[in-house]
């Protein structure tokens, strides 16, 4: 399980899920509010996962160059920091230009269906 996580299931859980999943859903917003596009979405997470293996290492005696460990890991806060920036995209859409759009689920917006006159 260590060698598919890269870490313990503890720190796994602990760090990247919570300390960095935390960060990484509060850049997401950021990102989203700032008008951002998609594209920086991965580097903001290329730059957690790199902050999340780096304290793995020191606090936890992890492998550092871990080559493994740091795509895995990456990857789980880029989900967690496109699910975030596709939430708020879509909540500042709808609350921005509420005329225009209309809430499609959590992730989503559509444009506002017009009424017959």
């Amino acid at each position: 399980m260590e060698q598919l996580l890269g870490s313990s299931p503890g720190v796994f859980i602990g760090l990247t899920l919570v300390v960095f999943g935390g960060c990484g859903w509060l850049t997401g917003q950021s990102l989203a509010s700032g008008w951002k596009p998609l594209g920086a979405v991965f580097g903001y997470a290329a730059l957690l996962g790199a902050g999340d293996r780096f304290l793995v290492f020191g606090l936890f005696g992890g492998e550092l160059l871990s080559a493994w460990g740091y795509l895995f890991h990456t990857g789980v806060l880029a989900v967690i920091v496109w699910l975030s920036y596709s939430a708020g995209m879509a909540r500042r859409m709808v609350r921005q230009y509420p005329w225009l759009y209309e809430r499609v689920g959590l992730f989503g917006w559509r444009e506002r269906r017009r009424q017959p006159a």
